[in-house]
């Protein structure tokens, strides 16, 4: 059985984050291509965030810390530590709104 620490990690990422020109970080916490369940813990500096992309497919959003905001189509929503989003099938985009850490949780389809 494995164990992480996600409080742990969130700060190393957070950390890394803040050090690096991007002002992102992001870790595989488990899966790939041999599961069909892929989760990445990605932190983000305030007012930074991923530009407009396609879905990519099903997938959830769980705010572990900070504050996030997500644009999809004429659709928004914000949320905070502790908040679980099922994203939207459709294009969106996601930023900051203060220091953020996120897990997103993406379905792969098949297990190889």
């Amino acid at each position: 059985m494995e164990s992480t620490s996600l409080t742990t990690l969130a700060e190393e990422q957070l950390a890394k984050a803040r050090e690096g020109a991007a002002g992102r970080s992001a870790v595989t916490v488990h899966g790939g291509r041999d599961f069909v369940m892929r989760q990445t813990l990605m932190a983000l500096v305030g007012e930074q965030g991923l530009a407009a992309h396609e879905s990519p497919g099903e997938a959830t959003l769980q705010v572990i810390s900070g504050r996030v905001r997500m644009n999809a189509g004429e659709e928004t929503w914000e949320g905070g530590a502790g908040e679980l989003l099922i994203i939207p099938p459709k294009r969106h985009d996601l930023q900051a709104l203060e220091d953020s850490v996120i897990l997103l949780t993406v379905g792969t389809g098949s297990n190889g």
